[in-house]
């Protein structure tokens, strides 16, 4: 089967220990990352809604968090050997996101079609599958067996 040069990077033998679900999970966690981080570049504006109004130069820490994600997406795409550290960092930067959002929903501030405070509400309240998402794409949890000799028939 042909498969392009940089998906064939990705999904190297050097990550063949990760299980294919986790490793497909890897991939979409570092894309959606990498399209976040170009978006905070591109349209700033509307990442500008969620930076909460006590907190100084929006415009920087805009810029700042995208350059971050960018730099995440390609630590999780590039780096299967350190998916544990670099999940624990991701779910850590979606902790550190979580006010964002809160003020999104608190200042009623209108961005990326959430135009309601129960859309803005239900995106706060699915903000910790983000965190899953990081750790299981990175193994840290549910914990993977490793020794297929523990396993219960």
């Amino acid at each position: 089967m042909l498969i392009p040069a940089p998906i064939r990077f990705v999904l190297r033998p050097s990550d063949a220990r990760q299980g294919l679900l986790r490793r497909a999970l890897r991939v979409l966690l570092g894309s959606f990352l990498a399209f976040a981080g170009i978006g905070h570049l591109v349209r700033p504006e509307e990442f500008l809604a969620q930076v909460p109004a006590w907190m100084p130069a929006p415009e920087a820490i805009v810029l700042i968090s995208g350059l971050v994600e960018l730099l995440l997406a390609a630590a999780v795409l590039l780096l299967p050997r350190w998916r544990r550290p670099v999940a624990i960092v991701v779910a850590l930067f979606f902790l550190a996101i979580l006010p964002g959002n809160i003020a999104q929903y608190t200042e009623a501030r209108d961005a990326f079609g959430l135009t309601s405070d129960a859309a803005r509400l239900t995106r706060l309240a699915l903000h910790p599958l983000l965190w899953l998402w990081a750790l299981a794409a990175g193994d840290v949890w549910p914990p993977v067996q490793r020794d297929r000799e523990l396993r219960r028939p």
